[in-house]
């Protein structure tokens, strides 16, 4: 908190671009931030223990409550006389007290080893591991929020607020479909930290080259009907569309896209515990994005170059993750670009082009639209059935088909009865 008091001054005298009758808003909504951000890293310990648990079923309730605060909040920004601005992020930061509050008071109540005792826990050798654990990654998770809050600080400094508008429609879009890839690596970690705390190497990288797959092909499916559609949807969704808003969302995308097939691969690095080379590697390489990013607009390039340096930066972020991923955990290296990289990059350009093909033949407009979803959404299930799995994993997926099937008709079979 006191580092981003302390960056918030220099921040209002003379770094932002803020209109004059506009900066108290934005001060109060810097505070909001903090304040989220405090009781956001609070929290932590108790994702932890949730994760631990594998209680999903606490996850989803979370998540569908947060969804429906979110939902509550705009109803309200939207119908109020007060400042929509300080409105909104007043009540964000409270929405993070309250979130905090429910998963505090649930696990003192729902798990024994959550109390605070110093005297019944005190292990010195594992503070000193857990605190060496926690200092690399608090560099790696700070580095990486000061690259994505210095995203927007660098557009402002440049182009003032109406990019910055642009730049959190993007932001919108991109966590909105990445929400079930998100989900599903949520329930994947703990397993994957459970395999390799049981000696189980092996499964612990088959569940990695699994999840890296799978995290792909749920943002793919839910990515490519909005990446050709893009200028549409957001002409529904919004009275008027800011300048860049339709290449800021389609860039962001395709730099989620390419990080996903590395996000498990950093949480097997992670399981392992030997993070210090790692974090210390990929910091340093989490800054030279901006850096570029400010020599481009000093030399006058457009504000879409951000994401593409971005997008060059997740390329290369991702093949350090392979390199320690094969250091620190033996992944196959040869083998995971194959069968995984490989795969998903093909399968993804296939659905991509044959989905494409309405838009010649066809105006822009809402049966376009549904036309486009609904093609990508069939050419998807071939194509990933055909060229994204291997063999092995065509016979595991034919099998869970085959038993959810024959589930399915034993329930039919007794409601007939």
């Amino acid at each position: 908190m006191l580092l981003l008091e302390g960056a918030g001054f220099f921040l209002f005298n003379g770094v932002l671009e803020i209109p004059e009758n506009r900066l108290y808003a934005a001060k109060v909504i810097f505070q909001c931030m903090v304040l989220s951000t405090f009781f956001g890293i609070l929290s932590v310990p108790y994702n932890a223990v949730i994760n631990a648990h594998e209680n999903m079923f606490l996850v989803a309730v979370l998540g569908v409550l947060e969804a429906l605060i979110k939902l509550g909040i705009a109803l309200y920004v939207t119908n109020t006389s007060f400042d929509k601005l300080i409105s909104y992020g007043s009540l964000m930061a409270v929405m993070a007290i309250i979130l905090l509050l429910i998963r505090r008071v649930y696990c003192h109540l729902k798990y024994n080893e959550v109390t605070i005792n110093v005297k019944k826990y005190f292990d010195r050798s594992l503070f000193k591991e857990m605190g060496s654990f926690a200092g690399w990654s608090f560099l790696g998770s700070s580095s990486s929020m000061i690259a994505n809050y210095g995203q927007g600080i660098v557009l402002n400094m440049f182009f003032g607020p109406r990019v910055n508008a642009a730049q959190g429609i993007a932001n919108q879009v991109s966590g909105q479909l990445s929400a079930f890839s998100t989900t599903m690596l949520s329930a994947l970690n703990p397993g994957i930290a459970k395999s390799e705390g049981a000696g189980k190497r092996g499964s612990m990288l088959k569940m990695t080259a699994m999840g890296s797959k799978m995290s792909f092909f749920l943002l793919s499916f839910m990515c490519i009907p909005v990446l050709i559609e893009m200028p549409y949807i957001l002409g529904l969704w919004l009275k008027d569309v800011p300048a860049y808003a339709v290449v800021f969302c389609r860039l962001l995308l395709i730099k989620n896209l390419i990080e996903q097939l590395s996000i498990p691969v950093s949480t097997s690095i992670k399981a392992v515990g030997n993070i210090r080379d790692f974090q210390i590697a990929s910091s340093i390489l989490t800054f030279f994005p901006l850096i570029i990013s400010f020599g481009f607009f000093f030399l006058g390039y457009p504000p879409y170059f951000l994401y593409v340096v971005f997008i060059g930066y997740a390329i290369l972020n991702s093949g350090l993750i392979f390199k320690y991923g094969n250091k620190y955990c033996g992944l196959a290296l040869w083998s995971f670009i194959k069968n995984v990289v490989l795969r998903c990059v093909f399968s993804f350009l296939a659905v991509l082009l044959l989905s494409l093909i309405p838009q010649l033949v066809l105006d822009e407009d809402g049966i376009r639209l549904l036309i486009v979803t609904g093609s990508s959404g069939l050419f998807f299930i071939i194509i990933v059935y055909v060229i994204g799995f291997n063999k092995q994993e065509k016979n595991w997926l034919n099998m869970l088909l085959k038993s959810f099937a024959i589930s399915l008709k034993e329930k039919l079979s007794i409601v007939k009865i």
